[in-house]
């Protein structure tokens, strides 16, 4: 992280996003351990959950690994876990949370929320707006450098 010549304060670059990423990933897979849940399990479950309309598997799998960047495989193995605890379930060609899904999902979303609040209160909207305006721009050129790779 380097700093301004006219402020202390750090200037964002790819070492302070990593560092807050794992910093917040390590408080959120804190709690998830507490619920039995990796950080993928609820990355896929939570996309189930909120969907506005039941996914087929490959559809969640898609959404996933475009959350995620993880391989396929390994995403599959997760929805076959997920069925297994009887999170999610098949209807017909989709998959749909169930009420025990759902209520994981809100329990998580109620242990996190106080943790949450202490990380993210009392900073100034004016700097959340800039933050998230960057954020989406990294996303979207790393996203377009993956795609190169891909090709």
């Amino acid at each position: 992280m380097t700093t301004t010549a006219s402020t202390s304060a750090p200037v964002a670059d790819a070492r302070a996003l990593g560092l807050a990423h794992y910093a917040a990933r390590g408080l959120l897979e804190h709690v998830l351990a507490r619920h039995g849940l990796t950080f993928q399990q609820h990355v896929t479950l939570r996309a189930a959950v909120t969907a506005d309309a039941p996914r087929t598997p490959d559809e969640l799998v898609a959404q996933v690994r475009s959350s995620l960047k993880a391989d396929p495989a390994h995403i599959r193995a997760t929805l076959d876990e997920l069925l297994a605890d009887h999170l999610l379930a098949m209807d017909g060609a989709h998959l749909r949370a169930t009420e025990s899904g759902r209520e994981l999902i809100a329990a998580v979303g109620a242990s996190t929320g106080p943790v949450t609040a202490r990380v993210w209160g009392g900073i100034p909207a004016e700097d959340l707006a800039a933050a998230g305006r960057v954020l989406a721009l990294v996303t979207d050129r790393a996203n377009a450098e993956l795609a190169t790779l891909a090709d």
